[in-house]
C-alpha cells in the first residue's frame, strides 16, 4: 500500500499538522539512506511539503541520491534544534523516495522552491511506511505515537 503525503493528511490531519509544523521549524534535517554494502550513510538534507507531497531534493551526483536510485528506502529525522527541550517532540519518518524525472513536475517544484541551479538536481517524492513522533506528555510519559499505512494512529506511553 503506498500512502504519500496528501494520503496521510486525510487519513490523519492533527498528526500530520504536528509532523509538518515540526519539520517547518528548522531547514536541514536527517536523512537516512543504505550504502551499496547496505550499511548507513546520514547526510543533511531540505525538505519540502508542497503540493500533496513530501519532497526530497538533492544536488547532482550526491551520493544520498545515488543511494536511493539503487535502493528507495529511506528515514528522515526533524532536526532536533539547539538544547535538549525537542519542542515538539522527536518526528521521523520512514518510507521509499521515488525519483522524479517529469519535465513539468520538476519544473513546477523548481518555481516554488528556487534551487540554485533549476535545470540540475534530483527530486524524489516520499511514498510513507511510518510516521513517528516521540514526546513528553504530562511532564510524566515518555508517548510515542505510531502511524503505518491503512492503520489509525496508536500512542503508547510509559512512566
Amino acid at each position: 500500500m503506498s500512502f504519500n503525503w496528501e494520503a496521510f493528511v486525510a487519513a490523519e490531519p492533527d498528526f500530520a499538522a504536528t509532523v509538518e509544523k515540526r519539520f517547518g521549524a528548522f531547514t536541514h534535517h536527517i536523512l537516512a539512506t543504505l550504502r551499496k554494502d547496505g550499511s548507513p550513510r546520514t547526510t543533511g538534507l531540505e525538505v519540502r511539503f508542497l503540493h500533496g507531497e513530501l519532497w526530497l531534493g538533492m544536488m547532482p551526483g550526491s551520493l544520498k541520491a545515488l543511494d536511493l536510485r539503487r535502493d528507495p528506502r529511506f528515514a528522515l529525522q526533524a532536526n532536533p534544534g539547539p538544547g535538549t527541550e525537542m519542542a515538539g517532540g522527536d518526528v521521523r519518518i520512514a518510507g521509499r523516495a521515488v525519483e522524479v524525472r517529469d519535465a513539468a513536475v520538476v519544473a513546477r517544484y523548481a518555481d516554488a522552491v528556487n534551487p540554485p541551479d533549476p535545470e540540475a538536481f534530483h527530486l524524489f517524492r516520499a511514498e510513507l511506511t511510518e510516521v513517528v513522533r516521540t514526546y513528553v506528555e504530562d511532564e510524566r510519559y515518555l508517548a510515542v505515537q505510531m502511524w503505518k499505512p491503512g492503520a489509525p494512529v496508536r500512542t503508547t506511553r510509559r512512566t
